[in-house]
């Protein structure tokens, strides 16, 4: 069965209903997975990469939070850093579907570069995205239902499990793709610990709501570590109008870490260029943007 894929991040508006006052509840996912999120099949399986996990300790882990367990996956360097201490952390922030098997690849592919990456279930308490075989559904069901706040204090929860097992949560970055991408220039404006991030194209404006009250555009002035944002001229959900808003709000910033931030589009690339496995994949784009991604956190001090 083919279905439908590219209403992806920038079309949240259209597709959810009003949010519900949200209150904290129990976790609904308690463990990972196996394999691609429904929505996605068929995998472009002769594109699809799959990184190995030799010479790395890779698998799902269990992260502290305030009210329970969540699910998350883990991988970093077998070996003792050669550079002496723990190893640099990379938070891996999913798409709208979930951590499934692409997400768990890029995690160890940045293992591989040296860093303890760590991707948690960031829909836990809210469902499984990877049941859904219709991104509207997943949308509806689950994205509209996580608040922003709940996010930011779960990625904090991962930094402090990653300080206390083999990561250096001082030399923190944070990477993310579609949904993630957003939520990657919201933690740079949260978190001071942060040293740089790279949002790969996150939807950077919307309406407000008691889950979203603010987006990127809102918080342009407001970054604590330099942001790479990577985007898509060709993408029909993210216009390139609120690219260039972005790039024009994050020069006129006072804050030297927005100014320091800077934007990549690549013409003829569509919205999930990285996602390999997906037809949406623009290999040669997402070689330079991940080349680009590595410089950056190297630059930035991660």
């Amino acid at each position: 069965m083919h279905v439908r894929t590219h209403f992806d991040c920038a079309d949240y508006d259209s597709l959810v209903p009003p949010p519900l006052p949200h209150t904290r509840r129990g976790f609904l996912v308690t463990a990972l997975g196996a394999g691609f999120a429904l929505a996605v099949q068929p995998v472009m399986a002769q594109t699809a990469i799959t990184t190995p996990s030799d010479g790395l300790l890779a698998g799902e882990i269990s992260v502290p939070t305030a009210d329970g367990a969540m699910p998350a996956y883990r991988a970093q360097p077998a070996t003792d850093n050669k550079q002496g201490g723990n190893f640099p952390v990379i938070l891996v922030v999913q798409e709208i579907f979930g951590v499934h098997e692409h997400i768990k690849d890029l995690c160890r592919r940045l293992a591989k570069l040296g860093y303890l990456a760590i991707a948690p279930e960031l829909y836990a308490r809210q469902g499984d995205p990877r049941q859904y075989s219709a991104i509207p559904d997943i949308i509806s069901n689950v994205v509209s239902k996580v608040p922003d706040s709940q996010v930011m204090q779960d990625l904090d929860a991962c930094v402090a499990w990653a300080g206390s097992n083999g990561g250096d949560a001082k030399r923190l970055g944070i990477t993310g793709f579609c949904w993630g991408g957003r939520i990657t220039w919201l933690y740079a404006a949260h978190n001071p610990g942060v040293k740089a991030g790279v949002a790969w194209y996150g939807r950077l404006v919307g309406a407000a709501s008691p889950m979203t009250p603010k987006h990127p555009l809102e918080l342009a002035g407001d970054l604590k570590a330099p942001v790479l944002g990577l985007y898509g001229g060709l993408d029909q959900g993210i216009p390139l109008d609120t690219v260039d808003k972005m790039q024009s709000a994050l020069k006129a910033a006072s804050s030297v870490a927005s100014r320091a931030s800077s934007i990549h589009v690549y013409d003829n690339a569509p919205h999930a260029f990285n996602a390999d496995y997906r037809s949406s994949y623009r290999k040669e784009e997402a070689d330079d943007g991940w080349r680009r991604m590595h410089e950056w956190f190297k630059q930035n001090g991660v």
